[in-house]
């Protein structure tokens, strides 16, 4: 009878002393027996109740509801699928905890939760890294971290790339994005940059490359929910058009860079509803490989008043009349560097129109222009009172007497002259007789691998240049003493930067008067392939040069006593050597180049056959800071 009145029901039994003590102790149990058959038991199992039988929306209210993003972000590393349902939650999904300040709640706006996340962070993918699943890691990771501010993406993973799922999940996780580069990626198309338009609404930079799925469409989301854009790069995107271009052109009005190559669909519609807008800002134009004509130039010229950096390259539509046009109307005034690259329509006419039209200009890059001889770029020097830096790059048509007119003719302002694979460069027995009365304030020269260029050249460029500060002479194999020995007399004010790569028929005797000469203010000074420097010049370079901090000997005669009469001099500002290729340096070297290294921030010993791989543990080891390459 004592055990039906202790009865609590539900098949167990109670003794009295348990229940003096104010706890239920079990004294009999139900047995649970397993099945006979294991493959019921494992049935059985599975049957467990667990969270991931939960639906998606129920899934997305819990991750909602989560006090941090260190807690949805610990939830996204459960698995593959809470990982893409975390990635996709944008801040509205998420619950907005009430914040008591002085007793009074309040709830946090969208400015307070953009304030938060800046977007600092910086994040890019390349290639087989490139797929779905890590930019959802990116999206969970960095929204309360500060927030996502630039993603790269290039290129794709060939057998689970990125799609527009993933650029979708960054549309609607990183609302502080401000930059986006898409290079190389064929899986995606509008659908996701639609997304990435409506979610990025701080987005300031867009650059797409060899994105072929993307049209119009997409241009057009973004000049509709991005205000904030300034910059846009276009570049083998063949769906994009004048439709999506006019669009930009039409609802932006802070748009400072815009970049357009090798797209097909884009005509002179589109360049013009680009610039022809009366609120446009537009300071950097870059039109590269486009089916553009003499209209194009004509609305560039006339609307372009903002316009102070601008490329054009590869026009093959275009003519001599449309540069001329472009020139002539006078509305690149604040237009500063100025780069024409193979573009036929460019000629010596057209040339000095734009040269008198660009009053401001300082900056003119020449390349591959056929059409233009040495009365264009002469008549460009005297008409751009403004030049400071002139570039000629594989101009055929320029001559000795070319360059001795531009020098001659350049204002004062002119202080920089560079002319690069100019073949038509040639030395003359006249060359002494043009040469000019004024003295130009020119202060650096650069002739690149300009092979006609020798002795009577460079003897011309030093009567015309005495306030020269850098020389850069490189592969100019025709060149001697003889030549250089004038030019380094008619210098007045001190060198201090000198290339002669490439100059192999100069010999000890330039070098010694070059940095006797210029000791107290030479700091760099490049002898690579200079295959007559012995060591006497080393020995020269080690009395006179104090402030020297580049020194290149590649493949120079230079042999031990060479470097050993270097590290006995007072180096203090030396800080990269280069030896490559100077067979005659050994390990007896080794205390010498230690001592150098010591000092140093880069040294060269690729292809010095006579220094053994122990001399170069030994120098690594006593130069902690010192970046060897063997």
């Amino acid at each position: 009878m004592s055990a039906l009145v202790n009865y609590a029901g539900d098949g167990e039994f109670f003794s009295k002393r348990g229940m003096e003590l104010g706890r239920f102790s079990p004294v009999k149990r139900c047995r649970v027996y397993p099945p006979n058959d294991p493959h019921e038991y494992a049935a059985r199992q599975k049957k467990q109740v667990s969270v991931e039988v939960l639906p998606d929306e129920c899934l997305l209210e819990i991750f909602g509801r989560l006090g941090s993003g260190c807690e949805r972000s610990a939830c996204a590393c459960v698995s593959k699928r809470w990982l893409f349902l975390v990635s996709s939650m944008s801040r509205s999904d998420f619950y907005k905890f009430p914040v008591v300040v002085k007793d009074v709640e309040m709830v946090p706006s969208e400015e307070d939760e953009q304030s938060e996340g800046d977007g600092y962070l910086s994040r890019c993918l390349e290639g087989k890294k490139a797929t779905d699943i890590r930019l959802a890691a990116i999206v969970a990771g960095t929204s309360h971290r500060g927030g996502l501010g630039k993603l790269s993406i290039r290129g794709s993973n060939p057998v689970r790339g990125i799609t527009n799922l993933g650029l979708s999940s960054v549309g609607r996780g990183c609302p502080s994005l401000r930059s986006l580069s898409l290079w190389s990626i064929s899986s995606i198309g509008d659908e996701g940059l639609v997304d990435i338009a409506r979610g990025c609404k701080y987005l300031e930079k867009i650059d797409l490359c060899d994105c072929p799925d993307i049209s119009d469409k997409g241009l057009l989301a973004i000049a509709e929910n991005c205000p904030m854009l300034t910059a846009l790069n276009l570049e083998l995107c063949p769906r994009i058009g004048n439709e999506g271009l006019g669009a930009i052109g039409r609802l932006y009005t802070r748009l400072q860079s815009i970049s357009i190559k090798e797209c097909p669909l884009i005509g002179d519609r589109g360049i013009a509803s680009l610039i022809s807008s009366p609120l446009s800002v537009l300071n950097r134009i870059k039109l590269q490989n486009l089916n553009i004509t003499d209209f194009s130039l004509a609305m560039i010229g006339h609307y372009g008043r903002t316009v102070s950096n601008l490329f054009l390259g590869g026009l093959k539509n275009t003519t001599e009349e449309g540069f001329w046009v472009m020139g002539n109307t006078k509305g690149l005034k604040r237009v500063s560097s100025l780069t024409v690259v193979s573009c036929r329509g460019i000629a010596d006419f057209s040339l000095e129109a734009i040269a008198r039209g660009c009053i401001s200009l300082k900056q003119i890059c020449l390349r591959k222009c056929c059409s233009i001889s040495d009365n264009g770029v002469v008549a460009l020097t005297r008409n751009a009172t403004s030049l400071e830096i002139l570039q000629l790059d594989e101009l055929r048509g320029i001559t000795l007497a070319g360059i001795a007119g531009m020098i001659s003719s350049c204002g004062k302002k002119m202080r920089s002259l560079s002319l690069v694979n100019c073949n038509g460069v040639k030395d003359f027995a006249g060359g002494a007789s043009i040469l000019p009365i004024s003295r130009p304030s020119l202060r650096s020269l650069s002739v690149r691998n300009c092979t006609g260029f020798g002795n009577a050249g460079l003897t011309m460029v030093g009567s015309l240049c005495p306030s020269l500060k850098h020389l850069d002479l490189t592969g100019l194999c025709g060149i001697t003493d003889a030549g250089l020995l004038p030019l380094l007399e008619k210098c007045e004010g001190g060198l201090i930067k000198v290339n002669l790569s490439g100059c192999f028929n100069v010999t000890n005797k330039a070098i010694a008067t070059l940095v006797r000469q210029n000791g107290g203010t030479l700091e760099l000074l490049n002898l690579d392939g200079c295959r007559k420097v012995t060591d006497e010049s080393l020995v020269a370079i080690s009395d006179n040069c104090f402030v020297l901090n580049d020194l290149d000997l590649s493949k120079c005669a230079i042999t031990d006593s060479g470097i050993t009469a270097l590290s006995e001099s007072i180096q203090p500002n030396l800080q990269v050597l280069s030896l490559s290729g100077c067979s005659e340096v050994t390990d007896e070297s080794a205390s010498s180049l230690g001592l150098l290294a010591r000092n140093l921030l880069g040294m060269n010993l690729q292809h010095c056959l006579s220094i053994s791989n122990s001399t170069v543990e030994f120098l690594a080891e006593i130069s902690w800071r010192c970046d060897i390459i063997s």
